[in-house]
């Protein structure tokens, strides 16, 4: 009898195959830190000729004022979503001569918490909800964390899919509420089986000593002189405790079994104060060092690998627009830049990315208790900080097994998958992905991580050195090519565009920063409880 999966991937591959395989959705996000030639983090503001960091649709700012953040549209294309993030790439160096992009996810020598500058947005209502939303992370965990990068996948299936899927399925329900159950169903699974992305990508099994200034508890180990600290066989340190996790949160368990108990939890989350965080002004006196004394500010601070996502209008909570109109897409959040690549991703990682996430939403996923969900966590750990040791052992519901055994299996399975994609694409790509992955579990060596070590080692370079390096490479690469006319006036454009925007965002508020702070808080109360 055919399994749940060889099911769903025949319906998936019938006659409108390639329609529907060569229309999935994907959209990048790539963060970088602005840096000075000598790898400093740079102290200017935002540059001018970049546009408007609360309006412009494909150039802004993450945390800090120095972690740019470049934005493709979403596109069906691998190579047309890389050329625009090359081109934006290439307009960013072109208008920053005494600048340089940090080209990983760790950052570049950093000096004391207050020198990292916090980002700025502008004097509306909404930049300075941006702002303060920062500040309020700042003074919860550090600056630091704030110059950490990373890439950000966006992942959707087509409409016509979703149609089918529905009918075939005998029309259960709204159609909004399936794509809704079909895409946390993906989450679940993405979950259980992430891991093995942190294996086969992470990129970040070092860190520059002056990111833990002060920090004497953080079970490092000191490389060379002692100006680097690393995991022998770390993969994902940004995935780690030192990265974006957070102990307030670690109480908090988000579930995803259901599209009502995903929001109800979070909501309350943002909702209830937080004795940690009572200390912290939230608009006593007109100061503000947070929005709120909650466990979570807004959504965004709740840190997860993945997130269900639908654009939302202007002033609009994300939990009313997924309440509201259901999941639209999927955002991936554990993936680290790649220090060897000009723009930190490559198309043979975003195929496998396509063939992962399409196992993850076709394969059968259950609902998660909270016990799988402690074993989630300890699996992702255990991959973070050794992923690449010989014998490590996972544990699922079904006891535990090697990391290698378990990541060959799901290969194994996606083989099906890889071939289908390759048929609507007549090419032999997502087959050849699939095997450059395999070979990584074969012999770790290949993994980026371990790339990254070893080479620290063969030209005796710290973290820092070796990293400041490759961006100067890279630096150099675009810096080198001829720019394109076109490209330049367009970019040109949008960054005036998006001042004048910004002007008018400006210009239209109505009300004081209190009463859009409560319009906006006050779309909480009226959600739907389960």
């Amino acid at each position: 009898m055919p399994s749940h999966l060889q099911k769903q991937l025949e319906s998936l591959t019938g006659s409108q195959q390639t329609s529907l395989l060569c229309s999935i959705g994907r959209g990048i996000e790539k963060e970088s830190l602005r840096i000075t030639p000598d790898g400093a983090l740079a102290q200017t503001p935002h540059p001018r000729a970049l546009g408007s960091a609360l309006t412009h649709g494909s150039i802004t700012t993450d945390y800090s004022e120095a972690l740019l953040e470049f934005i493709t549209p979403v596109d069906t294309g691998i190579y047309s979503s890389l050329k625009t993030l090359e081109d934006i790439h290439q307009y960013v160096y072109n208008q920053m001569p005494e600048e340089m992009l940090w080209c990983a996810s760790m950052p570049c020598f950093l000096g004391e918490d207050k020198d990292i500058p916090v980002a700025k947005y502008g004097s509306s209502n909404v930049a300075r909800m941006k702002t303060v939303y920062r500040y309020g992370l700042g003074h919860r965990y550090g600056r630091v964390m704030q110059t950490i990068a990373g890439i950000h996948y966006n992942f959707s299936m087509p409409q016509a899919y979703w149609d089918q899927a529905w009918a075939e399925a005998g029309q259960p329900g709204e159609l909004q509420d399936y794509i809704s159950e079909r895409y946390l169903g993906l989450i679940r699974n993405f979950r259980r089986y992430s891991w093995l992305l942190i294996y086969l990508f992470g990129a970040s099994p070092a860190i520059c000593g002056s990111f833990l200034r002060n920090h004497d508890q953080h079970g490092l180990e000191p490389f060379g002189d002692g100006h680097s600290l690393y995991l022998p066989h770390g993969t994902a340190l940004r995935m780690s405790d030192l990265g974006y996790n957070s102990n307030a949160q670690k109480g908090l368990r988000i579930c995803y079994n259901s599209l009502a108990n995903y929001v109800e939890t979070l909501r309350a989350a943002i909702m209830q104060p937080h004795p940690d965080y009572a200390h912290l002004s939230s608009g006593e006196s007109g100061e503000y060092q947070q929005l709120n004394d909650s466990l979570l500010q807004i959504e965004n601070e709740f840190y997860s690998p993945i997130r269900p996502k639908r654009v939302t209008l202007s002033g609009e909570t994300p939990l009313h627009a997924l309440t509201e109109n259901g999941i639209e897409y999927i955002e991936v959040r554990c993936v680290d830049v790649n220090p060897f690549s000009p723009v930190g991703i490559d198309a043979e990682q975003i195929r496998f990315l396509d063939t992962f996430l399409l196992y993850c939403l076709l394969e059968e996923s259950p609902a998660c208790t909270e016990q799988e969900q402690d074993c989630m966590a300890a699996n992702m750990n255990a991959v973070v900080n050794r992923g690449r040791e010989p014998g490590l052992e996972l544990s699922s519901c079904n006891g535990s097994s090697l990391m290698s055994d378990w990541a060959n299996s799901l290969l194994s399975d996606m083989q099906d998958i890889s071939k289908a994609l390759d048929n609507a694409h007549q090419s032999k790509a997502y087959g050849e992905s699939l095997q450059v992955q395999s070979a990584k579990i074969a012999d770790s060596e290949l993994t980026p991580s371990a790339r990254v070590l070893r080479e620290m080692r063969e030209q005796g370079k710290p973290f820092f050195r070796l990293a400041l390096s490759y961006s100067q490479l890279w630096a150099d690469h675009f810096r080198q090519q001829p720019a394109d006319a076109e490209k330049t006036a367009h970019y040109a454009a949008e960054a005036e565009l998006s001042l004048t925007a910004q002007q008018a965002v400006e210009a239209a508020d109505e009300v004081s920063f209190e009463q859009y702070l409560a319009n906006f808080y006050g779309q909480y109360e009226t959600l739907p409880k389960p």
